[in-house]
């Protein structure tokens, strides 16, 4: 896959972990577990978008694109 998600990066900068993240934005630990392994088809925007505002980051910061 091309598309790089780099959550984990983030959540490691801002010193928080993946279930205060979780219940912070709405989701299940599962899903946002899920996001970060890269394993998801698609992410809603106003997933994107909460994830943006609880990390203070921009969604480049969060993907990253490497060609195959």
């Amino acid at each position: 896959m091309a598309i790089i998600v780099r959550l984990d990066v983030m959540l490691a900068l801002r010193k928080m972990r993946s279930k205060e993240l979780a219940e912070a934005i709405g989701v299940t630990e599962a899903n946002l577990s899920l996001l970060k392994s890269g394993k998801v088809k698609g992410v809603r925007f106003a997933t994107l978008d909460a994830i943006c505002r609880e990390l203070d980051c921009k969604p480049g910061d969060l993907l990253d694109f490497e060609p195959d």
